[in-house]
Formats: C-alpha cells, sequence, structure tokens
C-alpha cells in the first residue's frame, strides 16, 4: 500500500514528512470499521479541517480575482467551486479513488467512483497537506488541483444550466434527457443518458446517477454546439 500512496505523493507535487498523514487521507471509515480500529484513524477529522481550508483559500481567491462582485454571488460561486460534484472531479485529476483504503463492502458496491467519498477524500488531503506543511502548502495545492481550469469546471457542473441559456437563446428546440441504457445491480448501478434537442441527440453522458449522467450528456452537447458555433 505504502508504493501505491508513493506514486500518489508523487502526483501531488507534494512531499510528505509525516507520511502517515496521507495514508490517513486516504482511509475510509469502512475501512477502519471493518479491522475495529479507533474511530479518529479514518479520514472524517481531515476532511473537516481541509474543509474548512479550502473554503479560506477559495474564498480569498475569488476576493481578489472579483474585486467587484457583490457577497451574494461571490457565495454562490464558491459555493459551485466546493461542491461534491466539483470537488469530485478535482479527486479524478488524481485518479482518487484507486488509492482509497475501504472496507469489503464499501468496496463491492462501488465506492472507489462515489462522488461522496472521492471528494471527502480530496477535502481530507487538503487537511493532510495542511497539516503537513502550513498554510503555504495547502494553499498551493489547492490552487494547483480544485482551482485550476476553473471555466472548465464551471461549464461542466453547471452544464445543464448552461445548455437550457444556450437553447433558449437561439431558439432550436425542447431539451429532453433520455434514458437509454441501465446496467448493474441495485446497489451499484451506471446510468446512460442522451440529451436531445428538437429531438435530435447531441450527446451521450453515463453515470451513477441519472442526474451525473445527465451533467455529462449536457456537457457533450455543449461542446457539440460550440464546435458548429
Amino acid at each position: 500500500m505504502d508504493a501505491k500512496l508513493k506514486e500518489l505523493e508523487k502526483k501531488t507535487g507534494y512531499t510528505f514528512r509525516d507520511f502517515s498523514l496521507l495514508k490517513q487521507a486516504m482511509t475510509h471509515s469502512s475501512y477502519i470499521n471493518e479491522k475495529h480500529l479507533p474511530k479518529y484513524r479514518c479520514n472524517e477529522r481531515l476532511e473537516f479541517l481541509g474543509d474548512a481550508v479550502l473554503e479560506l483559500v477559495s474564498s480569498e481567491y475569488l476576493f481578489k480575482e472579483s474585486p467587484h462582485t457583490p457577497e451574494g454571488e461571490l457565495t454562490r460561486t464558491r459555493a459551485s467551486m466546493v461542491c461534491e460534484p466539483s470537488l469530485a472531479l478535482c479527486a479524478r485529476d488524481l485518479s482518487l479513488g484507486d488509492y482509497l483504503l475501504l472496507g469489503k463492502g464499501e468496496e463491492a458496491t462501488g465506492g472507489r467512483f462515489r462522488d461522496s467519498v472521492t471528494s471527502d477524500a480530496m477535502e481530507a488531503l487538503i487537511g493532510a497537506v495542511y497539516l503537513d506543511g502550513g498554510f503555504t502548502s495547502a494553499k498551493e495545492f489547492i490552487h494547483r488541483f480544485v482551482l485550476n481550469d476553473l471555466e472548465d469546471k464551471k461549464l461542466f457542473y453547471d452544464s445543464k444550466t448552461i445548455l437550457q441559456e444556450i437553447v433558449q437563446a437561439d431558439k432550436s428546440g425542447e431539451i429532453s434527457y433520455h434514458l437509454i441504457r441501465e446496467e448493474g445491480p441495485d446497489h451499484n448501478k451506471t446510468f446512460d443518458v442522451e440529451v436531445r434537442i428538437g429531438g435530435t441527440g447531441f450527446g451521450e453522458g453515463r453515470g451513477r446517477t441519472k442526474k451525473a449522467a445527465e451533467q455529462q450528456a449536457a456537457y457533450k452537447a455543449i461542446l457539440k454546439l460550440r464546435k458548429q458555433g
């Protein structure tokens, strides 16, 4: 396991002085429960800390980047930047799910790919970097893996709304989402959804929930419409 975590450490670009913090950040509560270990050894306390650090760094970033934006809009933007789907997207950039220590039950039900699990691990990793290397190290990590490519991330997690706005402006027909495939047992399903505009297919998405599949389909449709435009 340590060799695998060394691989993750390399991906982060940050070298831990206390390697056990990285291990704890990747330890899910299901693993702790299964091994009858003390509860504090899972990643939930680090997640609590990482969440606070992330909120401060993203707040500072928005405050400086958008000097004339009112507080209400800054709050909404920050919420969308640090929401579960957005952090899960950041976690995918690091393939964080591959490095998690999970209990057998959580593993069997697709925990490695669940947004709630990987987004929590992302916050725990931020907490671990903060404890190990201080605020500056955590800030650098957040800027590199969370606040990078924000336009594309915003496009992804707001894709259904953005697609609706594009189609309404162009008056190009009604948007509809159609479930075209559903696979797997109840506890570990995968959904394939097609988005249609005026009856024509514009993109397909796949996800662990219908909503996630619709989001991905809408994202692909936006990219296609932009190419056409």
